[in-house]
């Protein structure tokens, strides 16, 4: 009995686990306090709901619809978005889709997703964005990773192993990069998935938001990045958040959802 009360502990907190990172006080004399990764989109200040012409060339796009598969990759990832995206500008979406690499207008987008949130990664320069776009579309119609996208349902169970609470970043980040160059590989970026395709571009243009592999993230890794937030590995620099391009009540956190 008592080894099954550790199983059913331990699974409980490998379903419920996310990243924590020490943060210091307020003031010098206050302790430090523990902040945890954000399960909502919208910030602390409750968000704001934007137009396209908000957009600049190298926003990176955050979606989910209310498809199955999407539910199953944000069941999975614990997340509320499903989907990655890059804005390439003149009203143009790249992205990595089950067909391969496409361009989607805007307005395809918003018809056909329930939730787009936008998010900047600031200081990006004219040539930078110029050769995101130029690796866009130079790989419409490259395939999709699926090998990629199936290894990654196993690897966001185990994962938590290294994303239990009060774990040190620094531990997390050796211990999650050890994990996923065992089960994802470090392959050449000849295929790819969603959030795979994004990392991959900012890499391409000489401005990566991290330096570990396109193949070990998710759109859930991304939402992580932003200010604020706890994200599972080290970034470069953290993303701005713009605001929701379109919001359904519809689409929420599985771990809220779970709770109702």
């Amino acid at each position: 009995m008592r080894v099954f009360r550790c199983l059913l502990l331990t699974c409980l907190l490998l379903l419920t686990a996310c990243a924590t990172e020490m943060r210091p006080g307020a003031t010098a004399e206050a302790p430090k306090r523990v902040a945890f990764q954000k399960p909502g989109l919208s910030p602390e200040n409750g968000g704001l709901l934007i137009s396209a012409d908000a957009l600049q060339a190298g926003d990176i796009l955050l979606s989910a619809s209310d498809g199955i598969t999407s539910a199953g990759i944000r069941m999975f990832t614990l997340a509320p978005v499903s989907h990655a995206a890059l804005y390439i500008g003149d009203g143009q979406v790249a992205e990595a889709v089950g067909e391969g690499v496409r361009l989607r207008s805007i307005p395809d987008v918003l018809d056909e997703e329930a939730v787009v949130v936008a998010f900047r990664r600031e200081g990006l320069t004219p040539e930078q964005t110029a050769a995101m776009r130029a690796f866009a579309e130079a790989r419409v119609g490259q395939r999709y990773d699926y090998v990629g996208v199936l290894l990654q349902a196993p690897f966001s169970v185990e994962r938590r192993l290294c994303e239990l609470p009060l774990v040190p970043s620094l531990v997390r980040d050796a211990c999650l990069r050890g994990v996923a160059a065992i089960q994802l590989g470090t392959p050449d970026n000849e295929r790819f998935f969603c959030s795979q395709f994004v990392l991959e571009a900012f890499r391409v243009a000489g401005a990566p938001l991290l330096d570990a592999h396109p193949r070990w993230l998710s759109p859930a890794d991304i939402l992580h990045m932003r200010e604020e937030d706890v994200s599972s590995l080290r970034v470069e620099q953290p993303l701005v958040y713009l605001g929701h391009l379109k919001f359904l009540e519809t689409v929420q956190d599985p771990r809220v959802a779970a709770r109702e």
